[in-house]
């Protein structure tokens, strides 16, 4: 009896060993050896399914130079052999997988979307030659050093958000990188990667869409500066920083861009923009007619002082005159002191009487 049992589950494993070897032909991929690694190859991708389906008979450098599109997404794929006879590949799916490296995409110079995010990558590398490379998604590696785009002039959407990284460590940015993409990104998602601020991204001129959430950002004139350089900006995703915690942050941010149209996933109306406006502008008003007021209010604190000054010190002459000089007392006038001689002695005069 327990030898018929063993025989039964010998058979059953067998059978599921062959099930998952049909699926995983099925599917393009291959295990090497006993292991667990998954090795993607061209021959692979000739028997998987893709949207679009091989002819009978055709053969397989034809194609896959037919393939604009490959999804290998979810496939436990840990590395990736020579694709260059996808020659008009354009969008590449190889998200949810266990890369450990970029793949090698020399060949790719069609290759306009990447999609690489949850992954085992640690470095942004071999994308020189993807000069139409427009959307790169890498979040959830383990990327520290956002580089390696120096030559991907048309990039307009870059996602790394969520890297896996050491504690206290932050993703750090090239700063050629960050020139190239001044002149074409519209679309940043570095949520999740311990930043504590913004001011390299002013550079960032064309930005429209900016994911910052769950990071260290403390500093709202940071943030102030950094958008005005960026005119174009109108969605804004900042929850789960320290200065969403401050008072009004939601308002004094709306105040900062006016073309804002989206914040932490909420929009603002136009109406609510327009009252907080008219408040500002309101305060500003205030605030100069005070700082008017208390300039006037010194100025005559000097004048005062000024004249003060002037009367003691009139005084003090009029003491040290000789005491034949005098200075009548008028008011609202200054008089100079004028000599007065004495008035003449009088004489006796003899009457005329009665001698």
């Amino acid at each position: 009896m327990v030898l018929v049992t063993q025989t039964r589950n010998s058979r059953v494993t067998r059978r599921i060993a062959s099930l998952a070897s049909a699926t995983w032909v099925s599917r393009g991929l291959c295990r090497v050896g006993s292991g667990t690694m998954v090795r993607l190859t061209a021959e692979l991708i000739g028997r998987s399914e893709q949207h679009v389906r091989r002819r009978r008979a055709e053969p397989l450098a034809l194609y896959l130079g037919r393939l604009t599109h490959l999804h290998l997404g979810e496939k436990d794929i840990e590395h990736v052999e020579d694709l260059s006879a996808c020659r008009n590949l354009a969008v590449l799916y190889l998200y949810d997988n266990r890369l450990s490296r970029m793949p090698n995409l020399a060949f790719a110079s069609h290759l306009t979307h990447l999609y690489l995010q949850n992954n085992a990558l640690e470095r942004m590398e071999g994308l020189a030659s993807l000069r139409h490379l427009s959307k790169l998604y890498l979040g959830g590696n383990s990327i520290s050093v956002v580089e390696g785009v120096e030559m991907l002039s048309e990039l307009t959407e870059l996602h790394l958000e969520n890297q896996h990284l050491p504690p206290g460590e932050k993703l750090l940015f090239d700063p050629r990188c960050l020139s190239t993409l001044a002149g074409s990104l519209c679309v940043l998602n570095v949520s999740g990667n311990g930043l504590e601020e913004l001011q390299e991204l002013t550079c960032l001129s064309h930005m429209m869409q900016f994911m910052a959430c769950e990071n260290q950002l403390t500093d709202l004139q940071d943030l102030a500066d950094v958008l005005t350089c960026w005119p174009k900006v109108w969605r804004l995703e900042l929850l789960g920083n320290p200065f969403c915690q401050k008072p009004k942050y939601r308002d004094r941010v709306i105040m900062m861009s006016a073309s804002l149209d989206i914040l932490d996933g909420k929009e603002i109306k136009e109406s609510a923009r327009q009252f907080l406006l008219n408040w500002k502008a309101s305060r500003e008003a205030k605030r100069k007619a005070h700082e008017q007021m208390s300039t006037f209010g010194e100025a005559s604190g000097d004048l005062v002082v000024q004249t003060g000054d002037t009367e003691a010190r009139r005084r003090s002459m009029l003491l040290a005159l000789p005491q034949h000089y005098i200075c009548p007392p008028l008011a609202g006038s200054v008089v100079r002191p004028r000599r007065v001689t004495a008035p003449p002695r009088s004489y006796s005069l003899p009457a005329i009487g009665n001698n």
